[in-house]
């Protein structure tokens, strides 16, 4: 058992940066690989960055050289960090924990001027 708490989300300008956090319990997150999604407005949910137990890295190639996932175990915490933010990043961001099918909440990122 286990669950997911997302935080970092909010308002932004275009080229802006955010840090999201995701924190985990349960030891079966620090054995597992981790993954951050999205979802917009009218879109399927979509895959945005992966990071396995050993800390390498997937990413969808929408976010490649401006976002980057990573992991602290000691913290059971995963981190998305976010950097030249786009309008087109308007979306709620999910933690996922894939072996177990474990969703957070959510946390809402807007970009706008």
């Amino acid at each position: 058992q286990g669950h997911l708490v997302e935080s970092g989300g909010g308002l932004v300008q275009p080229g802006g940066s955010l840090r999201l956090s995701c924190a985990a319990s349960g030891s079966i997150f620090t054995r597992n690989t981790m993954a951050w999604y999205r979802q917009a407005p009218g879109k399927q949910r979509e895959m945005v960055a992966t990071i396995t137990s050993g800390g390498s890295t997937n990413y969808a190639d929408s976010v490649k050289g401006r976002f980057a996932i990573s992991r602290d175990n000691a913290k059971n915490t995963v981190y998305l960090q976010m950097n030249s933010l786009k309008p087109d990043d308007t979306a709620v961001y999910y933690c996922n924990l894939p072996i177990a099918n474990y969703w957070g909440q959510g946390t809402q990122v807007t970009v706008s001027s």
